[in-house]
């Protein structure tokens, strides 16, 4: 069973480059997370528009978008490097 501390959320999201965000995790760890390749799907299409991609904010867990888009922080910390 998961306890609190073996949660994983994003504490910080920095834009990079091209479809690359700078994601540091609450275990301390920075992770460069290229998401150009799993931009597909209903909601995330729209953020194949890099100036839609850039407007993304914190939410308490995850980095998000205003049309709602989002990835789990597991996601991100497991396909970043």
């Amino acid at each position: 069973m998961n306890t609190i501390s073996d949660l994983l959320w994003v504490t910080d999201a920095k834009y990079a480059e091209n479809y690359k965000l700078l994601i540091k995790f609450n275990d301390n760890t920075t992770k460069l997370v290229d998401l150009q390749k799993h931009l597909y799907g209903e909601a995330f299409e729209p953020l194949k528009d890099i100036e839609k991609f850039k407007q993304f904010e914190l939410s308490d867990w995850t980095v998000e978008w205003k049309n709602g888009a989002d990835f789990a922080p597991e996601y991100l910390y497991k396909i970043g490097v």
